[in-house]
């Protein structure tokens, strides 16, 4: 015990915590984890967990202890760890790319690497206003359009891009030719529409914001497959087919944050073929590597990339051979045991079982989600569908959280599950029936019922 305080003390002396309140933070603490194994972790004070977030980030879709990967990545840094940038190449990172073509979306087959999410959305930017410039129909093109309540990341031209988590005000004046528009969302949204008439309103409204910025200036548009705001937004195929058209129309290009949705969190390698569309560009990170490294990366079509004679951009860790390994060796896993597709039947019977225990809780709006990332939604009142104005759905995050099922807050009024796709239906089934009981209880201790 004396280590552990030791730990946590060491942690407050040296640590900034983001995007936590630190008055919160003070009343329970840092998480400080020491191992973990499967969907399993365990912290310094011996507790034990199962994460059913993907460690937090969504990220880890293998679980935890891969020894296969760990192994993988050890033989490629004591043969060539990393080899710089450029025009400098491992062996690896080729046969990453010729792998993640294989994958990706239609006619998406050359990719350029970074560090992270962030990352890649700057760097997808980037291609997408050089492009512009080098085909010379639209030199002048410099503008992103991107949605309210969007994640894009933290650095500052995809925050410009961001619209969540209070993190682009605090950080203005940002990156300027910048402009939101509404978003698919389900349950509720701000014009009280169904969720189908308000998905079919969000992309006439691109078309008209185009127009309203002038398409001689406009670059790209970027969005979410499946917006992770509020919870797991899954819109129709109808938004993206249209939004697809509309881009088409205009000459601006469609840009897809996969960040969350890319390599099988959804039951598909990328959500955007759940809806059948082809992007001009994809943005992927987190799963890529379920976490064991840092990597994200830009895939593109070959008539975009070759339009360009240079692409004015650099990265010190750009296709870093030992992140490559472990991306292959996750690809490797995620075919060899089918996990993808588990995912996609699993995910299906996880939702039916959420729905059958959490729906008819009085203080319970909506219950959604894909593959392996799903929403609770909740609400004050279930007529008028309002938000929880105070702190009832973080409490029963806690509540979960002390009977050792982790989940994660997501906006004021649902919480979040990314499992790992190795998850079993037990621990599913588990998962939810925590969820349950955290309801039930705190439905009653605050008299909600």
């Amino acid at each position: 015990m004396s280590a552990s305080r030791d730990l946590e003390q060491l942690a407050w002396e040296h640590s900034i915590f983001p995007l936590v309140q630190i008055e919160e933070l003070k009343q329970r603490g840092p998480m400080i984890f020491v191992e973990g194994e499967g969907v399993g972790l365990a912290d310094i004070d011996g507790h034990s967990y199962i994460d059913m977030m993907g460690s937090h980030t969504r990220a880890n879709s293998l679980g935890y202890g891969n020894e296969e990967i760990a192994r993988a990545v050890y033989e490629q840094m004591r043969t060539l760890h990393y080899v710089g940038t450029v025009a400098n190449l491992a062996e690896p990172t080729i046969q990453l790319s010729a792998k993640i073509a294989s994958l990706a979306p239609g006619r998406l087959s050359r990719i350029v690497y970074v560090s992270g999410g962030s990352e890649a959305v700057e760097t997808a930017i980037k291609l997408a206003k050089q492009y512009h410039i080098a085909a010379g129909r639209k030199p002048r093109a410099h503008k992103i359009i991107a949605r309210w309540n969007a994640y894009h990341g933290a650095t500052m031209g995809a925050l410009a891009a961001t619209d969540w988590l209070g993190t682009r005000h605090i950080s203005e004046p940002g990156v300027p030719g910048y402009s939101h528009i509404p978003g698919p969302a389900h349950y509720r949204n701000p014009f009280g529409m169904a969720d189908d008439d308000f998905a079919d309103f969000c992309a006439t409204y691109l078309e008209q914001q185009i127009l309203h910025e002038g398409p001689d200036y406009v670059a790209a548009f970027i969005g979410e497959p499946i917006m992770q705001a509020h919870g797991v937004q899954m819109p129709p195929a109808r938004y993206w087919q249209r939004v697809r058209e509309i881009c088409n129309r205009y000459d601006v290009l469609l840009i897809a944050d996969e960040v969350i949705t890319g390599f099988g969190r959804t039951g598909k390698w990328f959500a955007m073929d759940h809806f059948g569309v082809e992007p001009d560009i994809v943005t992927i990170a987190k799963a890529l590597t379920a976490g064991y490294m840092p990597m994200g990366g830009v895939i593109t079509r070959p008539e975009i990339a070759d339009t360009l004679p240079i692409f004015r951009h650099v990265h010190t860790f750009s296709g870093h051979a030992s992140a490559a390994v472990a991306a292959l060796k996750v690809i490797e896993i995620k075919e060899r045991d089918g996990l993808v597709e588990k995912a996609a039947r699993d995910g299906e019977w996880f939702q039916g079982v959420l729905k059958k225990l959490l729906l008819d809780k009085p203080i319970v709006g909506d219950v959604r989600g894909i593959g392996m990332w799903h929403a609770v939604d909740f609400t004050s009142d279930k007529a008028t569908k309002a938000s929880f104005a105070d702190d009832t759905v973080p409490a029963i995050v806690r509540r979960m959280q002390e009977k050792g099922v982790l989940v994660c807050a997501i906006g004021p009024s649902a919480f979040e599950m990314a499992p790992p796709l190795i998850s079993t239906r037990e621990q599913l089934a588990h998962a939810a029936e925590v969820a349950a009981a955290a309801i039930d209880e705190i439905t009653a201790e605050r008299g909600l019922a």
